[in-house]
């Protein structure tokens, strides 16, 4: 079967944190900049959106509901009730608190579950115009029973979570590096330690920024390239490029694999105007099939 990619949903501004609900067969993902949260269900090809009171970063199902969810706003850890409906009401369940208080212009940009249901979230400077950060302003944070720990500082704009339990490793991008690192993983604590790096892109000579990551259950890693036009399949171990597949639009923000046997990988996007316009379908949703890849059920978030 010969590799596809198709347009699922419509350009956003800034696409983000595609996460795929095993149970209601259907992708949650952001729009940042729009303040929105959305639902698309491939089965039916409905697409659902609803507004935030301000920038969201991530959004992860919340273990054992159908309605509620985790997300960070601004740089809030919030849980909130959705009915998945378009342009319905939002409710604010429970504040689980702020990060970054001594720096205020920061906002959350990225966040998943752990393999355990722990939630790991980063902030990055403020950004303005679009394209312009302030540098090592953000850091990376877990939110578990013992509350919000910080897991590291002088953090850019903090992306691309993925863990490898057979390896015992987190993988995790600092977008301006041009680097991914990896760090050891304890399961059961959710401490990580010993920061390596297992791929240069400016060594390989590769255009673009990592962003968005996932990994498959061969173990390689699947990159979003922001400002690349394109996802790369990455061997962390022998640091190598497996495989290049094309995405048209050149802001490739993040990555998941779903569907009924987890061997799509959705693809989202933005469209913002930095140095040059963006057209549709810059900011769209894609997904990708035939990758001959499956990957491992994303995790939701297990209340404290």
């Amino acid at each position: 079967m010969s590799v596809s990619v198709q347009k699922i949903v419509e350009p956003a501004v800034l696409g983000e944190g595609p996460h795929w609900d095993d149970k209601q067969q259907a992708l949650y993902f952001v729009d940042i900049n729009s303040k929105s949260i959305n639902k698309y269900v491939p089965a039916t090809g409905v697409h659902t959106k609803t507004l935030l009171d301000g920038r969201v970063g991530f959004i992860v199902p919340v273990d054992g509901t159908n309605d509620q969810f985790v997300v960070g706003v601004e740089r809030k850890f919030l849980i909130i009730q959705w009915d998945g409906e378009n342009n319905s009401k939002v409710k604010i369940v429970k504040e689980l608190g702020e990060v970054d208080q001594d720096v205020p212009t920061t906002r959350i940009n990225d966040g998943k579950a752990d393999p355990k249901g722990r939630l790991y979230a980063g902030t990055m400077g403020h950004e303005e115009p679009p394209g312009n950060f302030l540098m090592e302003k953000g850091s990376l944070y877990r939110l578990d029973r013992r509350g919000i720990v910080k897991m590291c500082s002088s953090i850019s704009i903090s992306n691309g979570l993925a863990w490898d339990l057979r390896e015992k490793a987190m993988y995790y991008n600092d977008s301006p590096e041009c680097k991914i690192r990896r760090y050891d993983f304890d399961v059961d604590t959710g401490d990580i330690s010993n920061l390596k790096y297992i791929f240069d892109f400016k060594k390989n000579d590769i255009e673009g920024f990592p962003d968005g990551m996932t990994i498959d259950t061969d173990g390689n890693l699947w990159v979003a390239i922001f400002d690349g036009s394109c996802v790369l399949k990455i061997d962390p171990k022998a640091g190598s490029v497996l495989q290049k597949i094309p995405i048209p639009a050149k802001q490739v923000t993040s990555v998941t694999f779903g569907g009924p046997n987890l061997d799509v990988l959705f693809v989202t996007t933005a469209s913002m105007n930095i140095k040059e316009e963006q057209k549709p379908p810059c900011g769209a949703t894609f997904m990708v099939l035939g990758l001959g890849v499956k990957g491992h059920p994303n995790v939701n978030f297990k209340l404290p």
